[in-house]
């Protein structure tokens, strides 16, 4: 199967944005269906990779200029050995508290260690963003709030949920 892929950035806000409505819809549909959770994740897997393979996020790097990461004790460990700073100076210069606790986030966008759309601490960072944009996981259906809100920031995730409505034929009832 080969897939129209849509790279442009703008183009892909200005879409997610009049497909809105269509997505939540579709949302609602793979929430109720009768498909099983494991053939959704196996379909979504095998269009991740599809586009993936296609799409080289370092010519865009839209997560790290839109998304915040959350980051634990153990993310800001990892990250001060490449920093020469000290715990609670990393916390003070580059991060907020977030929700729960011991969560943080950086303080600003786009992220500090973001470089010519490169990770300048690559081998340290986060495991959300390791994990990013985390359609790759079992449980798709369990995360369809954030793959709404993140197929206008990351092409992947874009060009995965607009495939996967080809991909499983829904008929609105109402």
């Amino acid at each position: 199967m080969r897939i129209a892929m849509e790279t442009d950035l703008n183009k892909i806000r200005k879409l997610s944005k009049e497909k809105e409505d269509e997505n939540w819809e579709f949302r609602s549909f793979l929430k109720g269906c009768d498909i099983s959770e494991e053939k959704i994740d196996s379909i979504v897997h095998e269009l991740y990779q599809k586009v993936s393979s296609e799409i080289d996020c370092r010519t865009c790097a839209n997560c790290c200029k839109e998304v915040q990461p959350v980051l634990d004790q153990e993310d800001i460990e990892r990250f001060v050995k490449c920093s020469g700073i000290s715990v609670a100076q990393f916390k003070d210069r580059y991060l907020v508290k977030d929700e729960g606790p011991e969560k943080f986030v950086f303080n600003k966008k786009p992220c500090p260690f973001l470089k010519d759309n490169l990770c300048s601490h690559y081998d340290f960072r986060p495991k959300d963003c390791r994990s990013y944009p985390h359609i790759h996981k079992r449980g798709f259906i369990f995360r369809l709030v954030n793959v709404i809100e993140n197929s206008s920031i990351c092409p992947i995730v874009f060009n995965v949920y607009e495939s996967l409505k080809g991909e499983i034929k829904y008929y609105d009832d109402s």
